[in-house]
């Protein structure tokens, strides 16, 4: 399994190897966790669970068999000369938390300033997806995210904001729902122009100020 990580460079950039155990040891262990929760995974209802959490899994985590960079590979320069931001905004993400693998599910608003190219806009939403699909902190997906678009496209400026729900802390622990983390990522000409920052924040509806 090969895992993309933008700040691995030099030798470490061929991924992560990571050894796989079989679909059946990976059924084996759901029967586990279902005797660890306090049921008989050899009753009707739970006979197929096993085969169907493992068929799941091969969804929800998908992305660490994806690869940002090669998504982001082909270009179009038919643009007109275009160098303003390009926005993708309200880009609903479905990730896990790799502290309790309980769900975040929030949206991603995308933004970069092209130099001579552009990518399509598919493109920014599978890039998102190829690394929510992992367990995640949402801290580092988002740097993850911004720092794949920059690394590639080599725009003037990328700037990703993520705005999730943790379940982590929604259906366990302090049980606070509704509850949306913000978190964001400016690198280049948005880390440096305030009032770049602002006008992509205006566009997306600045989250920070939501309820303010």
């Amino acid at each position: 399994m090969n895992v993309y990580d933008p700040k691995i460079t030099d030798e470490e950039d061929i991924g992560i190897v990571v050894d796989r155990p079989s679909r059946q040891e990976a059924e084996d262990a759901v029967r586990t966790l279902l005797r660890w929760a306090g049921d008989d995974p050899d009753r009707e209802g739970l006979l197929d669970t096993p085969k169907r959490v493992t068929k799941a899994y091969l969804e929800w985590f998908r992305g660490y068999d994806e690869d940002p960079v090669e998504m982001l590979q082909r270009t179009f320069g038919e643009v007109e000369g275009y160098d303003e931001m390009v926005v993708l905004r309200d880009i609903r993400y479905e990730s896990y938390c790799e502290h309790h693998m309980a769900p975040i599910i929030g949206v991603a608003h995308v933004g970069y300033i092209p130099t001579e190219r552009v990518v399509g806009i598919s493109k920014l939403a599978r890039v998102v997806d190829a690394f929510a699909k992992r367990l995640q902190v949402q801290e580092k997906m988002n740097a993850q995210i911004a720092q794949s678009l920059f690394d590639v496209l080599q725009p003037k400026g990328v700037a990703v904001v993520l705005e999730g729900e943790h379940h982590c802390m929604s259906t366990r622990g302090v049980h606070k729902p509704g509850v949306s983390m913000v978190t964001s990522t400016m690198l280049g000409d948005f880390r440096t122009d305030r009032e770049l920052r602002k006008e992509f924040l205006d566009i997306i509806g600045n989250p920070t100020n939501r309820g303010g």
